[in-house]
């Protein structure tokens, strides 16, 4: 199977999210996690927003100091193709930019949308 440019894309812009997540989960800043991962913290900024992929030596490196396993940073939470697929990617997006207040209230807000 040959990837798309799209498709290249995409799975930069899946390992930023999940980068972001994770460091976030982990209350760090871009700068802390760039200490410890050995880059600097203007890579990290770009390796989140999905504009740099990193070598898989830095993938390497972030997964560990992020202490998860380094495919983790590759998976989306659903791989679904089409106009499902998208906003699926288009929601965990804006989740990994969350922080705990905001993530708690979309939380309700969704309960509350689906009938829970």
């Amino acid at each position: 199977m040959m990837l798309s440019m799209d498709s290249t894309t995409d799975l930069r812009e899946v390992f930023g999210t999940n980068v972001r997540h994770h460091r976030r989960s982990l209350v760090w800043t871009q700068e802390h996690l760039a200490e410890r991962g050995g880059a600097t913290y203007e890579t990290i900024g770009k390796i989140e927003r999905g504009a740099a992929a990193p070598s898989f030596d830095t993938a390497s490196r972030i997964a560990v100091e992020l202490k998860v396993d380094p495919s983790t940073l590759f998976g989306a939470i659903a791989v679904v193709e089409g106009a499902r697929g998208k906003l699926l990617s288009q929601i965990q997006k804006s989740l990994a930019r969350m922080n705990e207040e905001q993530l708690a209230r979309a939380s309700k807000m969704l309960d509350a949308f689906i009938g829970r």
